[in-house]
């Protein structure tokens, strides 16, 4: 199983930015998929998961301006960041779960002020 990551990049704060997340090289469904972040000095936290019947789960610093999507038959999962604010900035790590869980590379996500 191989998730890729894309759409992380420099952005304004305030800006707006599109995470995707394709998970590939699998012959099932994902029980949840969702994504990760780390920031420089700080441990990794959740920031939103789906789950497959769609039930979704939402930090609270990220909640009213994130929304995570998910196209089940794709295995993909889309994160839309609005509103973005430098502490936004992080590693941003893909992940699903079925028995495991799986990573993906990171994408880096940075928030200028």
């Amino acid at each position: 199983v191989q998730l890729q990551a894309s759409g992380g990049g420099l952005v304004q704060a305030g800006g707006s930015l599109r995470l995707s997340c394709a998970a590939s090289g699998s012959t099932f469904s994902f029980d949840a998929m969702g994504w990760y972040r780390q920031a420089p000095g700080k441990q990794r936290e959740l920031v939103a998961s789906v789950t497959s019947g769609g039930s979704t789960n939402y930090a609270d610093s990220v909640k009213g301006r994130f929304t995570l999507s998910r196209e089940n038959a794709k295995n993909t999962v889309y994160l839309q960041m609005n509103s973005l604010k430098p502490e936004d900035t992080a590693v941003y790590y893909c992940v699903a779960t079925k028995y495991r869980n799986y990573w993906g590379q990171g994408t880096l996500v940075t928030v200028s002020s």
